[in-house]
């Protein structure tokens, strides 16, 4: 005979099979649930040019110079994630397919990776998520994952993060990066508090840090940024953010160090992306982003257009155009990028 409790499991199992919800729920009892989601993608992506520095489906900020001309097919950037609730605790993992090459002369193999994993408890979440430096919902909607890295705010890193009505604060995971990262004692300290309304957000964030050199040296480092999603007509949005001071690894997806040498980077992030849906089912996405630096003299874009059609709520499909230039290297390449997702 069935107890309560998998009498509940079997209710949520069954409702699971047949919901179109993007994520499903199964509740245990009156304070226990878990929910599964995440979503399934399939890419084709042709490269052209000289900069040979993406990483599957996405571009970063580091350079690498190469002729490349290629096509691509890949699922890699598929996801899953389980959220565990019980009572007041939360628990959430989320893994992706990014780690490896695969064998492409016969099973195209790709090992799991680990996004997310961590616990909430009433105002404090400890473990690995994005950083409190970020704003996510300032990313820009692309098919090329996240879009222009080059310039926004992009990590995932362990933390404990203290969460006050719009404030967060929080003390992470220290990295100097350029430098001797196994001298790092002090954690980064984070802080960011959110405007927010039914016209969108803008969020402001800092983030303080002690770096060490390759010489034996300690720095202090101090990096700010502003960035947000604002409303506009009908569903259009536009996202933005500006990112100046020692940011480092926190902006740019390694389109800047922390150090050089001795010396501290500084560097100016731009980025700024508009959505607009021509119909209820159709959007499009123009983004732009450029970091620059001091100490290296870096000096990195990224352009991208696209089209998305939503088949059904849960399936959609896209095409994207757009150029990555390290005008510091007098180098380009332009990318073509065919998507379609379906979200669990």
């Amino acid at each position: 005979m069935f107890n309560k409790k998998q009498l509940l499991i079997a209710t949520g199992l069954l409702a699971m099979a047949s919901t179109s919800h993007a994520t499903y729920t199964v509740k245990i009892n009156d304070t226990d649930s878990i929910s599964f989601g995440g979503y399934l993608q399939a890419d084709v992506r042709y490269v052209d040019g000289n900069v040979n520095s993406y990483l599957g489906d996405f571009w970063i900020g580091n350079a690498v110079e190469g002729d490349v001309s290629s096509v691509k097919f890949s699922a890699a950037s598929s996801r899953l994630n389980t959220k565990y609730v019980h009572g007041d605790i939360t628990g959430f993992v989320e893994m992706d397919f990014y780690t490896g090459t695969g064998n492409q002369v016969l099973t195209n193999s790709v090992s799991p990776r680990l996004r997310h994993a961590f616990i909430k408890y009433k105002n404090w979440t400890v473990g690995q998520t994005w950083s409190t430096f970020m704003n996510t919902s300032a990313l820009a909607e692309s098919a090329d994952f996240g879009g222009p890295l080059v310039a926004s705010a992009f990590v995932r890193q362990t933390q404990v993060r203290y969460t006050h009505g719009n404030f967060q604060v929080a003390i992470e995971n220290p990295e100097s990066y350029g430098g001797d990262s196994s001298q790092d004692s002090m954690p980064d300290v984070v802080g960011k508090y959110t405007f927010s309304g039914d016209w969108g957000n803008v969020a402001v964030s800092a983030v303080a840090r002690q770096l060490n050199t390759l010489g034996g040296e300690s720095e202090s480092a101090l990096g700010y940024g502003i960035s947000g999603r604002i409303k506009t007509v009908g569903n259009d949005d536009l996202r933005f953010a500006f990112h100046g001071g020692n940011t480092g690894r926190y902006v740019g997806a390694a389109a800047s160090t922390d150090l050089v040498g001795e010396e501290v980077e500084d560097a100016t992030s731009i980025m700024v992306s508009y959505r607009h849906f021509w119909t209820e089912t159709l959007r499009s996405n123009f983004f732009y982003g450029n970091t620059e630096t001091d100490e290296s003299d870096r000096d990195r874009s990224h352009w991208g257009i696209n089209i998305f059609k939503s088949v059904t709520k849960e399936l959609s499909y896209g095409v994207e155009f757009g150029n990555y230039e390290v005008a510091d290297m007098d180098i380009e390449s332009d990318y073509a990028q065919l998507s379609i997702k379906y979200v669990l």
